[in-house]
This record gives structure tokens, sequence and C-alpha cells, in this order.
């Protein structure tokens, strides 16, 4: 009976080295968006997630988990709240690492994530109705003047609103009401909630001979509709693009990140995202931690300016 449960111990401790040390990943892993299905975050996503479950053979899939009008801080903190063990990332636009730690939200602050890398710079837009009586932004600042407005947006501590808002400072008026949505697409223009909205170019693809872009948010035209100036152009202390990358709890290994990012680097440089690209006009690319960590504490710089000029 000694022999046996001596034997039955040495079989046992033989095998805990796999249990604690079992190489990643081992179960699902899940990509949280903050945002609704749909838009360009979403898509590459899920093209990440699906290329990791290929490789890994392990399930990955997207957990979208939209923060009901308050912008992506709800799906961040559920990322800081979960293990740092890489079955959960982030894909985070800007705002969650340059914002997030600023608005009085424990969980995010201090920042606790870390970039693995940045993807891609939305083609994000100011738009109105095609029949509005405006089509630029000095249109509509002289419209707004003598009329009410309604401004749609994805959340009020959020850079493009910001900026919208600092523009509108700039050229003389105010909105006379604002309110934040989940979605900004097709229909939230055509029912007529809002007579002015930011949102991505993406989400309006559908109806864009319905709508009047009037200015683009970020440093270049967007391919897709050449004619219209970017807010940088209008007014260039605004000059900031919208980007979003993936991003992990601070503690995450090492081993476990290096291999994320092998696999959404190979999905970046894929030709199913460089038609995605062609497409929608978004920008792609793979951009190493070091290199999106500068830029966030360039962004955090810009904002600080727009902050100031909003005072």
């Amino acid at each position: 009976m000694k022999k046996l449960l001596i034997t039955t111990l040495v079989a046992f401790c033989a095998t805990m080295p796999a249990l604690v040390y079992a190489e990643y990943p081992e179960k699902p892993v899940e990509f949280v968006v903050p945002w609704p299905p749909g838009d360009l975050e979403d898509v590459v996503t899920r093209m990440i997630a699906e290329d990791f479950q290929e490789k890994y053979d392990v399930p990955a899939a997207v957990v979208n988990k939209p923060g009901g009008g308050g912008g992506p801080f709800p799906g961040a903190v559920e990322v800081a709240n979960a293990p740092a063990d890489g079955y959960t990332v982030g894909s985070f636009i800007l705002a969650v690492p340059v914002i997030g730690p600023n608005i009085g939200i424990p969980e995010l602050a201090p920042n606790p994530f870390e970039p693995l890398g940045a993807f891609l710079t939305y083609p994000f837009v100011i738009v109105a109705a095609a029949d509005a009586p405006y089509d630029d932004i000095d249109g509509l600042a002289a419209y707004a003047k003598e009329n009410e407005l309604a401004l749609g947006h994805f959340g009020a501590p959020l850079i493009p609103t910001k900026v919208t808002f600092a523009l509108a400072k700039q050229k003389g008026f105010e909105f006379a009401s604002e309110a934040a949505f989940d979605s900004l697409d097709c229909n939230t223009i055509a029912s007529g909630d809002v007579d002015v909205m930011n949102t991505t170019l993406q989400l309006v693809l559908p109806c864009l001979d319905k709508v009047k872009v009037l200015a683009s948010i970020g440093e270049d035209r967007i391919s897709l509709t050449p004619d219209t100036p970017t807010v940088a152009e209008i007014a260039p202390e605004l000059n900031i693009s919208l980007w979003n990358g993936l991003f992990v709890h601070k503690d995450t290994p090492a081993d476990v990140r290096e291999k994320i990012i092998a696999v959404a680097k190979d999905t970046l440089a894929s030709e199913r995202v460089a038609k995605l690209g062609t497409e929608t006009g978004a920008l792609f690319y793979w951009q190493d931690a070091d290199a999106t960590n500068a830029r966030i504490e360039a962004n955090i710089e810009t904002i600080g300016a727009v902050n100031a000029m909003l005072e």
C-alpha cells in the first residue's frame, strides 16, 4: 500500500510542471472591442482572432462590449479587471490610454495597459444630411449661428468630439444640443436624430451619396473623399489622427505578447486587409509597442492643448 502511494505521488508530481507551466494559449482567447459590431476596429480584430485560432487551434473570438453612449471605457474596465495572462486582449482607440486615466474611473487610473501595437488610422469624418443648407465647415458655422443644430458623437470625453467642439469654438458657434451614441450610421442621420455627427466613414459608406462630408479628422485627406479638407487644414492646431491598437495588462508575460503580436502582424500584412483599406479609405499597418507609446505621449500633449482651447 505504501509503495502504491509513493508511486502515485511520484506520477502526480511529474505532471505538475505541465499543469503549472502550460504553454500559452491553452484555452479560449477573447479580443474585447468596446463598440458594436461593424466598424473597422471590429472587422480587423475579427480577422486577427480568426488567424489566431487557426494558428494555435484554440477558440479565439471578438467580444463586443459597447458602453451605452459611454464610449469605450466600460469595455476597457473589463479588460483591466481580467487576469494579466493574455486571454483577454483589448482592441482600443487612443482615448483609452490618452483620456481614460483622467476621467475618474479607478480601474483605468493609473493606466493599467501597455500596447502590443497600433494597426488602424480611422477615416473619421464630420457629416451632415445631403439636404443640409450648408456644404462645408464655414457654411455650417454661419448656419449654426442663426439656427439650433444637434450634434451626435461617440462620447463627450473622446477625441473626435473634443476636436469638433474646439473647431466650432474657433468658428464662433456652439451646437444647441449634443448626445452620445454607440453607433452613428446612415440610420442616425436619416432619422433626424442629429443634424451633424462625427463618425467613421465606414459607418456611412452605404449612404455616402446621401450625406455631406464636411471635414475629416486626421493628418491627411481620405482617399474616398479627396475633395474634403481635414480639420487640420482648417485649424492646424487640431491636427490629430484617430487610431486603434491592441492592448494588454502591463503584467502580461513577454512570451504571451510576442505570440499575439506575431499573429496580428501577419494579419495586417494580408491581402484581405489591404483590400479593406482600398474599399474604406482607412490606413492599416503594424506599429510596434515603442512607437505606439511615443504616439500616445504626443497625443496626450495635443489633447492638453485642445482641452485648453475648450476652457
